[in-house]
């Protein structure tokens, strides 16, 4: 095994022991990836940061790889990548090519209708390729709502609920896969809308009992989440958190308000500060939260 996956996995392995989650941050450009290490560095916590499959398209795999690598070696933090949401086996198997520590499969995002077959065979494939480098699994039997932007239409909880995972659907597929982590829905929704998100920590507590002991459990859509329900969450057995839409907000934002308030500026470079404060903000915020700060290796 290689010697980043197996820091990986002792690092997964911590949030157990600790309790406490790791925050998984979505980076756009590399100015996200400079807030989210500043932060890392700031807070001494340990970080993944996460590209799903229009930022690789945007970034390219090699070069997230490099510009993670680099940054860590600078600020001296404990950093690893997680792939999000790769939409085929194809591109999952890339991302472990390419030396990413942390894989979400996710084939429900390419093909809607999948059957849990088709979604269990192809995590299975996912699984067996990832023994290869030791790099750590994560999918779930069903698509995830939602997308990762600020929406203005408030959470339809009655059509979500029905997507709610049942700990013994939670059971059978970690079983039959081989996964490490399995991606909870109880309530988390991709995006952030108008109205707090309501997760039901009692499933969460649910589905921990009765998982085996070795599976990990995730939170995707974080953004919007109240911080009395995230620290009930990591509190009941989350180890990930996935934020993306609060950093994309506070990246636009405070891009529009730089621009408005410096009219003439032409330079990039001078007008980023700002803005890469902005998003580092949320992401120490959440990583205290998630009662990560302070436990970087």
């Amino acid at each position: 095994m290689k010697p980043n996956m197996q820091a990986a996995r002792d690092l997964y392995a911590r949030t157990k022991a600790e309790k406490f989650a790791l925050g998984a941050f979505n980076i756009d450009n590399q100015e996200t990836l400079i807030a989210v290490s500043k932060a890392a560095a700031n807070k001494k916590s340990p970080v993944l940061v996460e590209v799903s499959a229009g930022e690789v398209d945007a970034l390219g795999l090699q070069n997230v790889r490099c510009m993670v690598d680099n940054y860590r070696q600078e600020y001296g933090i404990e950093m690893y990548i997680n792939l999000d949401h790769s939409p085929s086996v194809e591109a999952a198997k890339a991302g472990i090519d390419a030396g990413f520590e942390f894989i979400h499969i996710d084939l429900s995002q390419a093909k809607r209708d999948a059957s849990d077959a088709e979604i269990a065979e192809a995590t299975k494939e996912v699984v067996e390729y990832a023994k290869t480098a030791g790099a750590l699994v994560e999918s779930e039997p069903h698509y995830f709502g939602g997308s990762s932007n600020v929406h203005t239409e408030t959470i339809d909880y009655e059509e979500i609920k029905k997507y709610f995972t049942k700990p013994e659907e939670a059971v059978k597929f970690i079983n039959e896969t081989g996964i490490d982590t399995f991606a909870v829905a109880c309530g988390n929704l991709h995006g952030l809308y108008p109205v707090p998100k309501q997760l039901h920590l009692d499933l969460i507590e649910q589905v921990r009992a009765a998982v085996p002991e070795r599976a990990y459990l995730s939170l995707h859509g974080g953004s919007g989440t109240p911080e009395d329900e995230f620290r009930g969450a990591v509190q009941r057995g989350i180890s990930k958190i996935n934020i993306n839409s609060e950093m994309r907000k506070a990246f636009r934002t405070n891009l529009e308000k730089v621009l408005a308030d410096h009219p003439t500026e032409y330079a990039v470079v001078k007008l980023m500060p700002p803005v890469i404060e902005a998003v580092q903000a949320v992401v120490e915020n959440k990583m205290d939260i998630f009662g990560s700060s302070g436990k970087a290796h």
